[in-house]
């Protein structure tokens, strides 16, 4: 499965000059890590960002967002946005900020 390299390139901006982030090919797109833990990625043509739970139902109000179901299963605190939430710098740097910022509270995921 393919994902949007432009979208691809607008996220290595954003990281850019941050320490310690990694690109990943995950869930048949590109995910990007940060401090060992996964913080947004691209599937298809959308932004997927991890974001505090405690935001996830105010955040999915917004235009462009909605909950990632991949695999049919909704998933709190991951969410989708597509082009129309994410058109101007404005409201990249806003889905970007809010999965930056709870990087530094998320948990990494266990190692097998």
């Amino acid at each position: 499965m393919a994902y949007n390299e432009k979208l691809a390139d607008r996220i290595r901006q954003r990281f850019e000059g941050l320490p310690n982030v990694e690109e990943k090919q995950m869930m048949g797109g590109l995910t990007f890590m940060y401090n060992g833990k996964m913080c947004v990625g691209i599937i298809q043509d959308e932004l997927m960002c991890r974001i505090d739970p405690a935001l996830h139902e105010a955040c999915i109000e917004k235009t462009g967002c909605r909950t990632m179901d991949f695999t049919k299963r909704p998933m709190k605190g991951y969410i989708m946005i597509d082009e129309t939430g994410m058109k101007s710098k404005k409201d990249f740097d806003y889905w970007m900020g809010l999965s930056i910022d709870f990087n530094k509270k998320a948990k990494s995921s266990k190692k097998k």
